[in-house]
């Protein structure tokens, strides 16, 4: 006869079992990769902006507009920038640049990940893709959720 112990401790064993490839799948890289990759000061005044997007969803995307808050040294919003980065092809890393104005990129401490405003998969409706997002930098400045 099954007790409450004994199935307390096969549940913990099956979900001990399960963990691993959880943590695996999760680390395959399934979902869409953002990462702030290079800035680059633009004469004038305002900073040039290398996004890297490494889509290894099962789509491509026809549709991916995100909404960034532009954080300056001190932490302080400067300003929301809307960019569109679509379309991003499956299984393929796609280069995008954006310019941000009347910043210095040394005056750049973090960009928030705002919004997501649009994701729409090709021949697809629109969809939350906010959860499948994981955000990299390699500049001076964070990017984060």
């Amino acid at each position: 006869m099954l007790t409450f112990k004994s199935l307390t401790g096969a549940a913990l064993i099956g979900l001990a079992t399960c963990l691993p490839a959880l943590a695996q799948d999760t680390e395959s890289g399934d979902g869409l990769t953002v990462e702030l990759n290079k800035f680059e000061q633009i004469e004038g005044g305002g900073c040039r902006s290398y996004f890297l997007f490494r889509n290894d969803t099962d789509n491509s995307f026809e549709g991916f507009e995100m909404s960034l808050a532009i954080l300056d040294g001190q932490g302080v919003i400067d300003r929301l920038l809307s960019i569109d980065a679509a379309p991003l092809p499956v299984s393929r890393t796609t280069l995008k640049l954006f310019e941000i104005p009347e910043i210095a990129c040394t005056d750049i401490s973090e960009i928030l990940l705002h919004e997501i405003t649009s994701c729409r998969p090709q021949n697809g409706e629109e969809t939350d893709c906010f959860p499948m997002v994981t955000l990299a930098s390699k500049t001076s400045a964070s990017l984060v959720k």
